[in-house]
């Protein structure tokens, strides 16, 4: 279990590579969302914001899913306080908040 742990606390989360794509993808959101304002005062049709609301919510979905796949497990590990219970019950939290709002 020691060991396990060491190896857990050496385990970087968030690598420079993953943070630099998460940002870029939240910078297209961004841009997306800052496309829907403009549209809206620009009283653009009701089908064509939808279609940028739903690439601005498949972009956050994205992301979500990019953080779920490959840097859940190593927060888990080396940010996350608590017993092996108490992590659990974080990443089945912040997983439910992420489906409900799918």
């Amino acid at each position: 279990m020691a060991k396990r742990k060491q190896a857990a606390k050496s385990q970087e989360y968030l690598t420079p590579e993953a943070q630099k794509a998460l940002a870029d993808r939240l910078a297209r959101a961004e841009g997306h969302l800052r496309s829907i304002r403009q549209m809206i005062i620009d009283h653009r049709c009701a089908d064509e914001i939808l279609i940028q609301i739903a690439a601005v919510k498949a972009a956050l979905n994205q992301t979500a899913a990019g953080l779920i796949e490959s840097e859940m497990r190593a927060c888990a590990d080396t940010c996350m306080g608590g017993s092996a219970d108490d992590r659990l019950d974080r990443v089945t939290n912040a997983l439910a908040a992420v489906l409900k709002s799918s």
